[in-house]
């Protein structure tokens, strides 16, 4: 088994944990309500699709319109394709896939209780999209794409399956100062969007790399307090915040 498989499987048992279990003590509204849903939202939803993993509101960030395509790299309960669902209407499409089968039933399951049948699950890693090439306006995920140990790739999966013209619009932790020494190297940390997190500039990097243009990436130094809170040993200090992270697919060339 490879790294990079290795970081995938500890992932995944988290996640299946946590489609089975629950996160956040029975406080997931509170937690989504920390990074930046409103009652409306959380109220919009029903059944278990919240599971209060995020840290941020990619939907409200991606100007969702209606009869658009949207993709939710690493989509969890179903919570944001839910709500993007509600923005693109019957006309539109909401595609989530998510790598554990534990959250693809759970999402499909919460789909169904919310009668959105424009909303599909699909199984499959982000950075082996499940998708067809240039068949989607919108690409959008909440505190997923840290957890890949292959971003680079990640982002140009993303440029494929995006026609010309699309967007990304993604929330993600990302790293601002130094992190607490031995965090790097626990697997805890790296299930729990610590230790897996990149500076904003490697970001631009690889959007800039996977051929993205428009990169607009803007961290919320507010966020601190509910980050700080992600992890009981480690004092992370404000060294991670959560970021919008924006860019554009160039428009196809009619010249």
């Amino acid at each position: 088994m490879t790294d990079d498989d290795e970081t995938r499987q500890i992932v995944r048992e988290r996640y299946a944990e946590t489609a089975s279990e629950g996160c956040c003590g029975g406080g997931v509204e509170a937690a989504a309500r920390a990074v930046g849903y409103d009652d409306s939202e959380i109220a919009a939803v029903d059944g278990e699709a919240n599971l209060g993993l995020g840290c941020g509101n990619p939907t409200a960030i991606a100007n969702l319109a209606a009869g658009e395509t949207v993709l939710d790299l690493g989509s969890g309960g179903g919570f944001d394709c839910l709500l993007a669902g509600r923005e693109v209407g019957p006309d539109g499409q909401v595609i989530g896939v998510d790598m554990t089968p534990e959250m693809v039933e759970k999402a499909r399951g919460n789909a169904r209780e919310n009668d959105a049948e424009h909303v599909e699950f699909r199984l499959g890693e982000i950075e082996h999209l499940p998708v067809a090439d240039e068949t989607v306006e919108v690409i959008i995920s909440n505190c997923v794409v840290n957890l890949s140990p292959a971003k680079r790739q990640v982002y140009q999966e993303a440029f494929r399956v995006l026609r010309p013209g699309g967007r990304v619009a993604i929330s993600d932790p990302v790293v601002v100062g130094d992190l607490p020494d031995g965090v790097r190297d626990d697997p805890g940390s790296l299930a729990g969007c610590i230790s897996g997190a990149e500076s904003p500039e490697r970001h631009r990097e690889l959007l800039a790399a996977a051929g993205f243009e428009a990169i607009e990436i803007t961290v919320d130094p507010e966020s601190s307090d509910a980050i700080d809170e992600w992890h009981e040993t480690y004092d992370l200090g404000g060294s991670l915040l959560s970021a919008r992270i924006e860019a554009r697919k160039p428009p196809a060339d009619d010249t």
